[in-house]
């Protein structure tokens, strides 16, 4: 606490500030990955071993004999394992979200409810909670299981400014008996923002989320949004990511600059075996300390502009494309299955 002026200070650091580690919750056969889980494993056995070659790694999953001998070629010590049970692997979402109050570590656990009540989260909904009965956290875990918030529908500058989708915090059955005032006190008071952004506009086709704010645009160094931008009039989420461009040009962050904006291309359309869209994105990004982590789609000339964009943001960092062909089959993307633990967060 500031003594001078009283004041509770609360931060919520940014994804490119220092971090320990990176949770996983590894697809097993009680998943909707059921279906096609060699191929989704062996996804996360590539991003698992991009994060290891530099950071711990934090596994949860039920059976995590069956996920130690498929990590046994790339395990250097630096993977924690978790014996938990999981509806499903989407840790960015379900996964504790990490502040400082006033220097020191905390971690919230928000209540997942699975996107509005879409599919179960009876487990997900209690893995913060075992994960910190197992000992493995500095900071302590506090409840906040009164208010709904995912991982993936917030973005934070570290310097106050959160970036939120609208679309996504006012959906329906999640904090339904709050108004958006109301929850953006809540974000202020829990995360210790200053400044809430809401887009209104932006959503990709197939999304089950209700437009989470880290398929659409992310916050960046040097007051700096990469978004998705889609130049095709003839593409259905044209007008809507259109609208999102706009209203990006007339946002300042906390303290009342404007954002250097950077487009990244929209991948062609890819669609499911029903013909369905998938919400396939390049903003799903992971950012840790020394590689940026972009999802690719074998699609040559937008993900190599893609990569190119990002490592002209992150020049210090080694850009990684990752093929996550595999994870749009579930409507979700690399920044999905993982969250980010910063730096003296953790014991071992």
């Amino acid at each position: 606490m500031d003594k001078k002026n009283n004041i509770d200070t609360t931060i919520m650091p940014a994804e490119w500030q220092q971090q320990e580690a990176v949770l996983l919750a590894w697809p097993h056969s009680g998943t909707d990955w059921n279906y096609m889980l060699d191929e989704v494993q062996a996804c996360f056995k590539r991003v698992a071993q991009a994060i290891v070659s530099e950071m711990k790694l934090i596994v949860v999953a039920p059976r995590i004999g069956d996920v130690k001998r498929q990590l046994n070629d790339i395990d250097n010590g630096n993977i924690i394992y978790l014996e938990i049970e999981t509806n499903d692997t989407w840790a960015r979402d379900f996964g504790p979200i990490s502040v400082l109050k006033n220097g020191i570590p905390f971690l919230l656990d928000f209540k997942f409810n699975a996107w509005g009540m879409k599919f179960a989260a009876c487990h997900d909904n209690q893995v913060n909670l075992k994960m910190a009965l197992h000992g493995i956290f500095k900071a302590q875990m506090i409840n906040y299981h009164d208010f709904v918030l995912e991982g993936g529908s917030i973005e934070s500058d570290g310097n106050g400014t959160i970036l939120t989708t609208s679309h996504c915090l006012l959906s329906p059955n999640r904090n339904d008996s709050m108004n958006k005032e109301e929850i953006e006190h809540e974000l202020k008071l829990r995360l210790g923002a200053k400044k809430v952004l809401w887009l209104n506009s932006g959503e990709l086709v197939g999304d089950d989320t209700d437009a989470h704010i880290d398929t659409l645009a992310r916050l960046a160094p040097c007051d700096t949004i990469l978004y998705v931008k889609c130049d095709d009039a003839s593409d259905e989420q044209f007008e809507s990511l259109q609208h999102m461009e706009t209203e990006l040009k007339k946002m300042t962050n906390a303290q009342g600059k404007p954002f250097n904006l950077v487009p990244l291309p929209c991948p062609t359309p890819i669609r499911d075996v029903d013909g369905q869209r998938l919400p396939a994105t390049y903003a799903n990004f992971l950012i840790t300390n020394k590689q940026v982590l972009v999802p690719i789609y074998g699609q040559e000339g937008n993900d190599n502009k893609a990569l190119e964009v990002v490592q002209g943001v992150f020049p210090e960092r080694k850009v990684v494309g990752i093929d996550c062909n595999a994870l749009i089959k579930q409507h979700g993307s690399l920044h999905c299955i993982t969250m980010q633990i910063p730096q003296n967060f953790l014991k071992i």
